[in-house]
């Protein structure tokens, strides 16, 4: 016990020795280095930063790897940025490398290799919160919920989505395991998926009855708000005279796309208002008024995998009285990240604000409820997809109302 003590006091001194040499060439050449100066540009007091130099100094110099496998000085820089962001415990702020920032806007352009699904963060874990449509996730089984545990060996529990999400890509035709608890089953699931490019198409529609139009979004990327508009041109050709939105595992995407999407439907009024600390997170989006295309009756589909600017568009048709929702409660993540990018090319997306669909009705971590509540999971043979059913019967009754109403 002596000795170990001895040997702790003998280390605290090497340490010291150092970080005075450090400290005292540091004044040396900073003369005319004020204490406003300093202040100004440090994030952190003198003691903070001594904190910091002593921490590295001790894993260079006795780490048992550290001589053989050096960290750079970016790896730390960044490696501390995004610990000081993970403090303030906000799962949807984050700091991403040059690599990620690069990563995720090839992403939001439809193209790249993974197992083609939104996560997210929820009471301390990471879950499915949905697997996107003919994805190998999908293909697998993953569903809308599922608790990602283990990915191959490495449990994955208290990791942020974000560090999951860069676990769970790699280049395609390798393959994962993922391991998820799942609500009423008592051993965990194991899926093993093979990873591919992933090729995202977002919108997806036909005519399911002589005058019955199907638009499905399965997210709301650049170019889904005019491929979305041209599916509905071509609906309306077609001979459509009432329209099911599904909504159903749309993880989300662009505010202004889903605006747009909104728009489509509805021409005036407010379609979501941001709420946060700054003037620049308080805004409200009104429809725009160019891309109106129609007032057919219609209704949305939503589910526990709808989510962010789904729910905004879900919210938006439901309390403008242009649509029922029909389904399962959403996910209800309804706030808003801003990019702020660093002069290195990496990024910190920040929460800024809480989306409130136009009546006023909060949607982050509440999410919205059904009108008409039926269980049941989509399902590409229509005949066995229970909420698209109801669906239709509920428009059916709609086409009925306005026909009786022209006679």
């Amino acid at each position: 016990m002596k000795n170990l003590k001895k040997q702790k006091k003998y280390v605290l001194f090497l340490v010291l020795l150092a970080l005075f040499g450090s400290l005292y060439a540091f004044k040396a050449i900073s003369a005319d280095f004020s204490d406003e100066d300093f202040n100004r540009i440090s994030p952190f007091n003198v003691r903070s930063l001594w904190l910091l130099r002593q921490v590295r100094y001790i894993i260079e110099n006795y780490q048992v790897d550290a001589d053989k496998k050096p960290a750079s000085d970016e790896d730390l820089l960044h490696g501390a940025a995004k610990g000081m962001v993970e403090a303030w415990k906000d799962p949807y702020t984050r700091f991403v490398s040059p690599k990620q920032l690069k990563d995720e806007e090839i992403e939001l352009e439809g193209h790249y290799g993974g197992l083609g699904m939104y996560i997210g963060d929820r009471d301390g874990a990471v879950v499915v919160i949905s697997p996107m449509e003919d994805s190998p996730a999908e293909r697998a089984g993953l569903k809308n919920k599922d608790m990602i545990v283990k990915i191959d060996d490495e449990v994955v529990v208290g990791w942020t989505s974000d560090r999951v999400v860069q676990k769970l890509r790699g280049e395609a035709g390798t393959k994962v395991t993922v391991w998820v608890r799942r609500e009423n089953e008592d051993e965990l699931l194991s899926f093993e998926i093979t990873r591919e490019i992933i090729k995202l198409h977002s919108v997806r529609y036909e005519m399911l009855s002589d005058d019955i139009g199907y638009l499905k979004l399965t997210q709301f990327k650049h170019d889904t708000a005019e491929e979305a508009r041209n599916a509905v041109r071509d609906l309306v050709k077609q001979g459509m005279k009432a329209l099911i939105l599904d909504l159903r595992n749309n993880g989300g995407g662009l505010l202004d796309v889903s605006v747009k999407v909104v728009s489509m439907f509805v021409n005036n009024g407010l379609v979501v208002e941001t709420k946060g600390r700054s003037k620049r997170a308080n805004d409200q989006y009104y429809v725009d008024k160019s891309f109106y295309l129609t007032s057919v009756p219609m209704n949305v589909l939503i589910n526990g995998g709808s989510a962010s600017a789904s729910e905004i568009v879900a919210g938006a048709l439901s309390d403008k009285g242009r649509a029922k929702l029909i389904g399962e409660k959403s996910f209800g993540k309804g706030s808003v990240q801003t990019l702020f990018p660093l002069t290195d090319g990496s990024g910190v997306y920040v929460t800024i604000a809480r989306y409130y669909t136009p009546s006023g009705k909060l949607i982050d971590h509440v999410g919205l409820s059904p009108d008409i509540e039926v269980k049941g999971e989509p399902n590409r043979d229509t005949s066995k997809d229970l909420q698209l059913q109801r669906a239709i019967t509920e428009v059916k009754k709609l086409l009925r109302s306005v026909a009786g109403k022209r006679k």
